[in-house]
């Protein structure tokens, strides 16, 4: 053995060797370990095996027994270390103590009794926290047992354990701005990248939720978006934190109705298309409107039995929402998904801020007057008192009052099999805007019978009878007609305002040189002017922006009416009434004895009145009138197949108009757009040498055409179109037509020769008026396409 008191060579420790975890080391009987070690009670050296060993060197003192001072240096040590691993820094490096061993007996000792056990995984605890309880525990077993002076071996190199990936939470989405309460949806989980700015420039790579379930995969499986779409809209969900549906939507990557779906499918919940499975009308008066129009939420059907009802909403996941309705209607709720657009879009149509309030009350109060009988009110139960009762009143009141606001034209009260449907015709439009109880018809229709003057116990035949209505704005007469149907009385009343100015010709639509020959027309002394179209095209309200044009005292003007719609000043206004033999050509022949300059016929619907209004042209009046045809051109055969001579008709007639109205654009909400090239190639295919004069006025070509529409994210309560013009075909009867009377030739070779003379068709016009803004091609076909 080696003299102790020799100087032994010191055992160097690998500097820089970084260790991530302990290993824990096996010793035989009676022996402790200590970084792979044994110490005798002899001699021994206290030697700290660290995770990370820094450049430092820092060196025990050297001595052969372990006394006081010894442990008090090796726990010194273990201090510094269990300080370096907590704050995650390398710790000092430690020599070994020289000591003079007997290195040829103790190596293989030391080689036999070491073995190094594979590092456990701790998931509770940190890398740090792991090594702390390595090295106490070996400490402690160490400082126990009686050291072995021994040569210390070499340590190992361990591999390094990279240190968990931190990463951030994925915003979540925003709630629905529409939505009235907070209500808890479920959130995607994405992956975020390290760097998203460098994400977004670099091509991006498929980034899943995870969850099969979720709406980006739904809709990709389902092959409703493509993969690259799904890469987009991932990396835009991560950088911008915007909800998946509203970046599929500005980026037009799905519809409206494949992201509702899809989100239906991700939640569970039912989706319903609206336009296929209708509406209950008994629903509909289950839900009071305020809370309809508050929370998005539209009843669809009611299980009356099982007090059962179904809505369709654009947040069904609002539980509070569902929860504050049920306890309004009495009902349990069941609510599945819908477009919103078309949930709002409905939602106008059935409900109306001027209907619910006072109907939905008078409803419901009715209702529980019905279900208290526990019978159908009919004809033979209706006293004075009951159909005179507030409910009832207040209901008539109400639907005549809101025709007004909306300018209503008409009011269609209409039995069916298990409702009563009132419908409106705003801009010639018909809309459904209220759905009665059918067990109220009968009490709603005597009460308007009652107000017209008309029998209420007679329901077997048709009665007219007119009432007046005033508010605390304007006062209309109401043109009271009664149809019986197999289901009850239908009522149709006609909204006639007496105050209503009559408005100027270039109001309606006219310009140009149509307004030209219409001025012309209406100065001479005597003639046949004629206004054609179908009805409730506008032609009473012309012939009256004609007479009122060239009204005076110095004129005798009187019309013959049925009815009579305006009520003009200076005008002698004339209504026809049939059961006392007041007819158009009874009337007509009266008015010659009048000394009239100027009469107006309101229709010519026989041949008497048609050979009437020739003879008054032909003795110096000048007569306007309406038919019934299609186009400019086709009304003089028709007259001619009343009756009518064709030398007589061609001497007389001086010009003849057709017209037709169509709704303008919301001015509000008007926007411009691009139009496809067919919509170009027929609009110039149209307008022929027209479209390129306009287009040189208004400097544009076929390729930078813009045409006009309504916005389509306007508020649900707007209409795309408000207000209404006409189109006109203005044919002045010129010496050529005239011939072609007489020749009794075709309307079509009449249009002909009235074109190439300056004529612009009805479709032309509204095509000149699509491009200058005023409507929408589509809006013209509906009306024009002929």
């Amino acid at each position: 053995m080696q003299d102790p008191a020799q100087d032994p060579q010191p055992l160097k420790i690998p500097e820089n060797k970084p260790v991530s975890s302990m290993g824990s080391v096996s010793s035989g009987s009676d022996s402790s370990v200590l970084g792979g070690s044994s110490l005798s009670d002899s001699s021994s050296v206290a030697t700290v095996v660290t995770p990370t060993i820094s450049p430092t060197d820092q060196t025990l003192q050297d001595e052969q027994n372990v006394g006081a001072e010894d442990l008090s240096a090796a726990a010194g040590a273990v201090d510094q270390l269990l300080a370096s691993a907590d704050e995650g820094v390398a710790a000092p490096a430690i020599s070994a103590v020289p000591v003079e061993l007997p290195t040829e007996e103790i190596e293989p000792a030391v080689q036999a009794e070491m073995t190094v056990e594979p590092t456990e995984t701790i998931e509770s605890t940190t890398p740090a926290e792991a090594t702390t309880e390595s090295v106490t525990a070996s400490t402690a077993d160490s400082l126990a047992a009686d050291a072995a002076p021994e040569k210390i071996p070499e340590i190992p190199e361990v591999a390094e354990t990279p240190t968990p990936e931190v990463v951030a939470e994925t915003p979540a989405p925003e709630l629905p701005a529409d939505a009235p309460a907070p209500a808890a949806e479920p959130v995607e989980e994405t992956q975020k990248p390290a760097d998203p700015a460098a994400t977004l420039d670099a091509v991006p790579t498929p980034v899943t939720s995870g969850n099969p379930n979720s709406i980006l995969d739904i809709l990709l499986t389902k092959g409703e978006i493509t993969q690259e779409s799904f890469n987009q809209v991932s990396v835009a969900h991560i950088s911008t934190g915007k909800p998946i549906e509203q970046i599929l939507s500005e980026k037009k990557y799905a519809s409206e109705e494949e992201i509702t779906k899809a989100k239906a499918e991700f939640n569970g919940i039912p989706f319903i298309r609206i336009a296929d499975t209708g509406t209950d009308p008994q629903a509909l008066t289950q839900l009071p409107e305020s809370v309809a129009r508050t929370y998005k939420m539209l009843p669809i059907s009611f299980d009356k039995a099982d007090n059962h009802m179904v809505v369709a909403m654009i947040n069904p996941l609002d539980l509070a929402a569902i929860d504050f309705a049920e306890k309004k209607s009495g009902v349990r709720i069941e609510a599945k998904y819908a477009t919103p657009s078309e949930l709002e879009r409905t939602l106008a149509e059935h409900y109306s801020q001027s209907l619910s309030s006072e109907v939905t009350e008078a409803l419901q109060e009715t209702s529980q007057v019905a279900e208290s009988r526990q019978e159908k009110s009919d004809l033979s139960s209706l006293s004075g008192e009951t159909i005179r009762q507030a409910p009832i009143t207040k209901i008539v009141h109400t639907i005549v009052e809101f025709a007004m606001k909306a300018l209503a034209s008409d009011i269609h009260i209409e039995p069916q099999e298990s409702r009563t449907r009132v419908r409106y015709r705003i801009d010639g439009i018909l809309q459904e805007k209220l759905i009665l109880p059918a067990s109220v018809h009968d009490a709603v229709v005597s009460r308007i019978k009652i107000l017209s003057n008309l029998k209420i116990d007679e329901k077997r035949i048709p009665q007219d009878g007119r009432f007046n209505f005033a508010n605390s704005e304007q006062e209309v007469d109401l043109r009271v007609s009664t149809l019986p149907t197999i289901h009850g009385e239908k009522i149709v009343m006609r909204l006639l305002k007496k105050d209503q100015s009559v408005p100027e010709l270039p109001q309606l639509g006219l310009d140009g040189i149509a307004l030209q020959r219409v001025n012309t027309a209406s100065k001479v002394p005597h003639g046949i002017v004629l206004v054609t179209g179908p009805t409730g095209s506008g032609k009473t309200t012309t012939l009256y922006s004609v007479l009122h044009k060239i009204n005076s005292p110095k004129v005798n003007i009187m019309t013959l009416e049925d009815p009579v719609e305006y009520q003009m000043t200076g005008v002698n206004q004339v209504q026809i009434n049939p059961q006392a033999g007041l007819t158009f050509a009874s009337g007509l022949r009266s008015f010659l004895r009048q000394d009239p300059n100027i009469i107006m016929v309101g229709e010519i619907r026989d041949s008497e009145t048609a050979e009437l209004a020739v003879q008054a042209a032909l003795t110096g009046h000048l007569v306007f009138s309406t038919l019934h045809t299609s186009s400019a051109a086709g009304a003089l055969p028709r007259l001619l197949d009343m009756g009518a001579e064709p030398f007589l008709l061609a001497s007389s007639i001086t010009l003849v108009m057709a017209q037709r109205v169509l709704r303008k654009i919301n001015e509000k909400y008007k926007e411009e757009y691009k139009p496809e090239k067919a919509v170009v190639d027929d609009i110039r295919k149209v307008l022929g040498p027209r479209f390129d004069q306009w287009c040189k006025t208004n400097n544009m070509t076929a390729e930078t055409l813009v045409l006009h529409r309504c916005k389509a994210d306007r508020p649900a309560t707007e209409p795309e179109y408000r207000g209404r013009i006409a189109i006109f075909e203005v044919m002045p009867i010129s010496e050529t037509i005239s011939k072609m009377i007489l020749e009794r030739q075709p309307a079509s070779e009449m249009e002909k020769v009235a074109m190439t003379e300056g004529m612009l068709l009805m479709k032309q016009d509204g095509y000149m008026k699509a491009l200058n803004g005023v409507t929408t091609i589509e809006e013209v076909l509906r009306v024009a396409q002929i």
